[in-house]
Formats: structure tokens, sequence, C-alpha cells
């Protein structure tokens, strides 16, 4: 492993994108919108393959928003060997080389470490960002501005992961939150914070508190050098690293994933480390992660558009929310424009 977490040199932010590489999360098994998507798709497919509003599917709209800063040649995107049929004729645009394919869902923890080993032997010093597959993004301009602000933070702070926080509009226990601590003096764009604690899917009571302290939604959009987040990894889970290490050849990953402990990266792993963590605050940006019917019917009448599978009355999520919301219809609203 040693090879593999070389020393954390400091890196030219003049000299960000030629080093920069994206890694999409698609391995997702989208279990609870399997419903929905049969409804769309006459299958039950993956919400990120789907094409749940126009004619690109989830997967499609990230490859081609993270394309305007990483190019094909420098983008991964994990997939589950179950999932290719549907996803190689959405990915055509990336190398074939580039599509890295675990045997089977095992969580977010090994998937995402996959893609790090395979990036780690390309190119063992490259700062790399992480995008889920399965998230809206209104303002697509403003998100990728933030990212390569987190992108300019990773090459001043080389030790650290930066994530990319949104500001919460209703108390939702279904998210992860960072607590900020102080203010990192790195002058322009987005306020970037300190994260004292990382919260994955509190109670309602405590996100309720959590929003109060000024918490962000984790956005699960991270920024980081590889040799610093693989010598984290290893400091924090070893047996997990071991596990996967010098698995290329088919036989031997299949073997090694038989053998997997499912672990989560946000909760086995980023909460575990808040002190290696910086948070950036991304305001306007219109972001929800639609791991719902209920968090995709919130964003489309917030658009002012009508769910296209013909949901009908009050929207089933806005009758599971007025005791907990935070905001008013109009400030939900104005998160989107």
């Amino acid at each position: 492993m040693s090879r593999l977490v070389p020393s954390v040199p400091q890196t030219d932010p003049t000299h960000r994108q030629a080093a920069a590489w994206a890694l999409v999360l698609a391995g997702g098994d989208g279990v609870r919108l399997r419903e929905l998507t049969r409804v769309i798709a006459g299958a039950p497919i993956p919400k990120q393959y789907c094409r749940i509003t126009g004619d690109r599917s989830l997967l499609e709209l990230t490859v081609a928003r993270t394309s305007r800063i990483f190019p094909p040649s420098r983008t991964l995107v994990i997939v589950n060997r179950d999932h290719l049929p549907v996803a190689r004729p959405q990915l055509r645009s990336l190398p074939v080389e580039n599509v890295v394919v675990q045997p089977a869902n095992r969580d977010t923890g090994p998937g995402i470490l996959l893609g790090l080993l395979d990036v780690a032997r390309r190119a063992p010093d490259a700062t790399l960002a992480i995008f889920p597959s399965d998230h809206f993004v209104r303002n697509e301009t403003m998100w990728l501005h933030h990212v390569e602000r987190a992108t300019d933070t990773v090459a001043h702070l080389p030790e650290k992961i930066v994530l990319l926080g949104i500001p919460p509009d209703r108390v939702d226990p279904g998210l992860g939150y960072l607590e900020p601590r102080r203010p990192l003096p790195l002058g322009g764009g987005a306020p970037a914070f300190e994260v004292s604690a990382f919260h994955e899917k509190p109670t309602t009571s405590d996100a309720r508190r959590l929003i109060a302290g000024g918490a962000l939604w984790n956005s699960f959009v991270l920024v980081f050098r590889l040799p610093a987040i693989l010598m984290l990894l290893q400091r924090s889970l070893p047996a997990a690293v071991a596990g996967l290490c010098g698995r290329n050849d088919p036989t031997g990953l299949e073997r090694a994933y038989r053998n997997l402990t499912p672990w989560n990266f946000s909760r086995d792993f980023l909460a575990r480390i808040p002190d290696s963590l910086v948070a950036i605050r991304a305001d306007d940006v219109g972001w929800s992660d639609w791991g719902t019917v209920e968090a995709i019917e919130r964003t489309l009448v917030a658009l002012g558009c009508n769910p296209p599978w013909g949901a009908r009355g009050t929207p089933r999520w806005r009758r599971r929310e007025s005791h907990s919301s935070i905001a008013t219809a109009d400030q939900r609203l104005a998160n989107f424009t």
C-alpha cells in the first residue's frame, strides 16, 4: 500500500485543471425509486439511468455537467456489473477503460475506494473530485464555480478533504450535516469553514438543532488530493483498503467482493475524520438529492412544473413535511432560481 500513499506535496493552483480527475458514482441500486422508474422507463432500473425529466438520464446530465471542467480522459464512472446493459449506452462519451465495474453493490465505500485505486494506478498524485449521479442541480454554472473554488482550496490545503455544503431549507433527517467551526481566511469566493463534526442522517430533533447552529447539508461532492485521502483511509479503515488493494484482475476482484463487508463512505469514514474536512458553502445552486419521489416532486413544484408521471393533488412530500419545514414556499422557490 505504501506506493499508493506517497507524500503530499504542495500544488500550484494555476495548474488546477491539468491534474484534476472526476469520479462519478453510479453504483447504487435505487431501490426506493423502483416504482417510479418502472412507470417512466417500463422497467425498475436504478434511478441514475432513468430519464426522469427530459431526454437525458441523471447520469448523462451529471457527466455532461462535469465535462465542462473534466475531460472524458480524466472522468471515471463507477457502475455495477449487472447495470452494464443500461449503463454502457449512456457512457459512450468516455473511454471504455474509464467505466470502472464493481462485481456488486457493497454500499458507497467499496465503490469509491475501487475508483480511487484505479486513478492511483494512472495518476498517483492527482487531485480528484467525486460526484454522485443522482442529484439535481439547477444552476450548473454556479455549481461548477463552487467545484473550482473547492479545487483551489485543496491546492492550498492539500491534506484536507473539501466538501460542498448546501444551506438547508428544511429539516431533513435523511441527509448528512456538516457542522462548521471557524471560517478559513482563504479570501474571495464562497465562505470556507473548518468542520467540527459530521453527522450522517441525524434524528429529526438533532437535525433541527444542527440547522439552528448553522450546519450545512453534505452534498457529497468532495475534492481532495489522492495521496491525502488514501492515507486517511488506510489509517481509518486498514482492512477495507487491504481487501481491495492490488485486486486488478477480474477474478481477484470477484473474490474480494465476495468476502467484502459493506461500509458507508459517509458514516464509516467522513464522520470519523472531521478535523480533515473543510466545508464550502454552496449558495444559489438549486441542489436536491433525488433519493425519493418526494424530493423529486418538491423540486419540480418549486420550479413550477408538474411531475410528468401524473401526480395529482397535494404532492406527497408536502403532506409529510408540514411539521418540519423551516422555510416559506417563497424561500424554497428562491433556492431554485
